[in-house]
């Protein structure tokens, strides 16, 4: 099932997509699409009243926790940047936030000169994981999702300290537009993501390629830190972000995105100064 959260920020409401992709809402089922409620998506019907016209469509759950993210993850994406693929996972985090709607605007933050994209397959947990094996790993999972991990290379490399202050920049993760479960994706590690700027192909790679697979991160992440419902695992990017290339291309004012994963959706950004 493909879920939704649907309405003006702040005010969303829980919807499913019914079998002709229009948005029918939840709100007689459930209060919202977060915690307790993603280990009964699979119950949930998409026979509610429909919904009016285009919604806004906002991120697809809330209550959001965490949002871990993997670096590296892609070997082609370590070597365009001049890394070394490594040895372990790579986490760092992201503020939740960053967090907005998969077709809102990208805000380039006051400062800024290398604000970057990354298409990510995001990994919504479903119930608590603590020390899982990978053979367990997938029995966590409620569904996933499409993640945009926005980053800004300067603040990410040369402000000093970590990451996360590169990464969490107001707008810098736009989630969704579907929350979707897993019997619909199958095969988390057989997706296509593809991301283009001003209609030109950027990205274009497959979740095949990562070095550490779903089930390795999550069993990986669960030995240091409880994974609770709906935290997302950003799983990393494949080559063809900007600071890539050569010379490096950055985001500006006016450039448009597209985004999409296989089975997942699209997201469509506009991106503004902050």
């Amino acid at each position: 099932m493909r879920f939704v959260r649907y309405g003006a920020p702040g005010m969303e409401k829980p919807g499913v997509l019914d079998a002709a992709g229009q948005v029918r809402d939840l709100s007689g089922q459930v209060a919202d699409l977060g915690g307790g409620v993603l280990t009964r998506l699979p119950d949930l019907t998409a026979d509610g009243p429909l919904v009016p016209g285009a919604p806004r469509l906002g991120p697809p759950l809330t209550g959001i926790g965490k949002i871990i993210c993997i670096g590296l993850n892609y070997a082609d994406h370590a070597a365009e940047t001049g890394a070394t693929p490594p040895p372990e996972p790579l986490i760092f985090m992201k503020a939740t936030s960053a967090i907005t709607g998969p077709n809102d605007t990208i805000y380039i933050p006051r400062g800024s000169a290398k604000t970057d994209w990354e298409v990510e397959l995001g990994v919504v947990i479903g119930k608590p994981a603590k020390h899982v094996t990978e053979a367990e790993a997938l029995n966590h999972v409620a569904g996933y999702v499409a993640v945009n991990d926005v980053s800004e290379r300067d603040f990410q490399k040369h402000r000093a300290g970590q990451w996360t202050k590169g990464k969490s920049c107001d707008s810098f993760a736009p989630i969704g537009p579907w929350l979707v479960t897993p019997d619909e994706v199958g095969d988390p590690q057989k997706l296509g993501l593809r991301l283009r700027v001003n209609g030109e192909t950027r990205q274009d790679g497959s979740t095949e390629q990562m070095i550490f697979g779903v089930p390795k991160l999550i069993s990986y992440l669960s030995d240091f830190f409880t994974l609770q419902p709906g935290d997302i695992i950003a799983t990393g990017t494949p080559p063809g972000v900007g600071a890539g290339m050569t010379p490096p291309v950055f985001l500006a004012p006016g450039d448009e995105i597209t985004l999409e994963i296989d089975g997942l959706g699209q997201q469509n950004m506009t991106v503004e100064a902050g």
